[in-house]
């Protein structure tokens, strides 16, 4: 039961003693927590540390054995649900799910899921609402499906759903991610005006110290889960640690390093060709004559504002796209439609995105969704051999996470759940490595192991790899060439071994 503060005007969140009803969710020590009034707040921890959960203990997910949460909305009505908005990092298709994996590929199965604009609430403020859909380019994709929404749009749509209830609080877990560098800085933007005029409390949690904004005025750190004492945001940035220039050992780089080349049997050297591909659904163009060779050994950096096209050009190349039997593309130097089978295809190919994050949320052992690798299933269908476990615990002690093996996959924290998928990615030492926004949720140390590994896949002989990511910090060392698109188009194509950190450069 929440409880209403009467006789504060103070603090507007308090809780004291704070111990959960159910053990599995407890801190190892009791919650006490005061945020007052116009204090913006950044609950930061690395992945694992409780973050989520301390925030899903403030909203009442998980009720408190004694000293219940308190809310004062400054004579507001006390209804948590209007006063309270929390956006999750695990996206959902709007009131529903997402059937399966490729659905947003298809668009006869697409269809079947409702409109954005039958999901977003009406604004009595018609002065915020305006300004919400300028921002976010609501625009541009309300007529499109639910489903079909892009990982950054579905975070806009989201945001935007939110923020039109003109709610009291704002909760948000990883508000930045998916997102490209504009609306980025337009969010921050907006979430500073609705501060100063609709008196918005706002808390973030926060993976990493770089995606702390300047309006932050307080930070609560969760580790092992245990809340530490509320601070000053300058104390907080003034005293954190900086992450080492590399976290995987000398050893685990070697055993990468000395892996099988399984690319011997490969007398066509190039990896992907798309010839004046289009795609279309309905009267939207994705993507325009667009024409891109990648050759094996290359190392792609490819970026492009949301809803430019970027996913669905991987869907292309991962062989989940049905459009793509009607395009002029060869892969591994076959010709689609030729033949081959997507499973020809899928089993060269590593992978992971946000959208196959969304299909793995099942209750199922993390050992299993990293076998499932080796089957380019979601989910496994039949019982792994002891060979495709070796390789999966291999991988698993590789990202130093052999100790999750058994958890199941929606247990763990979100960040655990992106090295799980990793790990996924990389399990039968794929050909082309295809990373779709790899590093959502990570924190700093995660974030800079997770790059370690994938420049030391990509020292292997012959290994070609394509990455994408709004995040300039996220891009390893080994990145030889850029393409960024823009609404469908290839704006460019750069070698980035002379312009590798050229500030000039268009990284969305």
């Amino acid at each position: 039961m929440t409880i209403f503060a009467k006789k504060t005007k103070m603090s507007s969140i308090r809780i004291i003693g704070g111990v959960t009803r159910h053990p599995l969710y407890r801190f190892n020590e009791p919650i006490n927590i005061q945020i007052n009034h116009h204090e913006q707040i950044a609950i930061v921890g690395r992945n694992a540390s409780g973050k989520s959960l301390l925030v899903d203990t403030i909203v009442g997910r998980y009720p408190l054995l004694q000293n219940e949460v308190f809310f004062d909305f400054c004579g507001n009505n006390n209804n948590v649900y209007e006063n309270v908005k929390y956006i999750t990092f695990r996206d959902s298709y709007g009131d529903g799910e997402c059937l399966y994996y490729q659905q947003r590929f298809n668009s006869q199965d697409a269809e079947i899921t409702p409109l954005v604009k039958d999901l977003l609430p009406n604004s009595s403020d018609k002065t915020l609402e305006k300004e919400i859909y300028t921002i976010f380019g609501i625009d541009s994709f309300i007529e499109k499906n639910i489903v079909a929404l892009s990982s950054g749009e579905l975070r806009k749509f989201q945001l935007a759903k939110s923020l039109l209830g003109n709610p009291r609080i704002l909760i948000i877990d990883n508000p930045f991610i998916g997102l490209d560098y504009p609306t980025r800085e337009q969010l921050k933007d907006l979430f500073e005006q609705l501060i100063a005029q609709f008196d918005l409390q706002i808390i973030l949690v926060v993976s990493k110290d770089e995606d702390i904004p300047s309006f932050i005025t307080h930070v609560i750190e969760v580790e092992n889960r245990i809340c530490k004492t509320k601070i000053s945001a300058d104390e907080y940035l003034n005293q954190a640690n900086s992450t080492p220039e590399r976290i995987l050992s000398t050893e685990k780089r070697e055993r990468i390093l000395n892996l099988p080349c399984k690319l011997s049997d490969n007398e066509n050297r190039q990896i992907v060709k798309l010839n004046n591909v289009n795609i279309r659904y309905d009267n939207r163009t994705i993507l325009h004559n667009l024409t891109w060779e990648i050759q094996c050994g290359e190392k792609w950096a490819l970026s492009g504002n949301n809803g430019s096209g970027k996913s669905t050009l991987l869907s292309l190349i991962c062989a989940d796209n049905p459009q793509s039997y009607a395009c002029d593309i060869s892969l591994f130097g076959k010709k689609r439609g030729s033949g081959e089978s997507i499973w020809d295809i899928k089993k060269r190919i590593g992978y992971v995105s946000p959208e196959m994050h969304r299909a793995f949320l099942k209750n199922i052992p993390a050992i299993e969704i990293i076998a499932s690798g080796l089957k380019d299933t979601i989910g496994l269908y039949q019982k792994a051999k002891p060979e495709d476990i070796a390789a999966s615990e291999w991988w698993l002690d590789v990202f130093g996470i052999l100790h999750l093996k058994d958890r199941i996959f929606t247990q763990l924290s979100s960040g655990e759940q992106r090295l799980i998928l990793l790990a996924r990615a990389f399990v039968k030492n794929p050909d082309l490595i295809v990373l779709d926004e790899p590093m959502h949720g990570l924190d700093a140390s995660n974030q800079r192991l997770a790059k370690d590994i994938i420049e030391a896949f990509c020292h292997q002989k012959d290994k070609t790899m394509i990455m994408v990511t709004h995040y300039e910090s996220e891009l390893p060392d080994c990145i030889t060439h850029r393409l960024c698109l823009k609404k469908g188009h290839l704006e460019q194509v750069l070698n980035s071994l002379s312009l590798r950190r050229n500030n000039n450069f268009y990284l969305s």
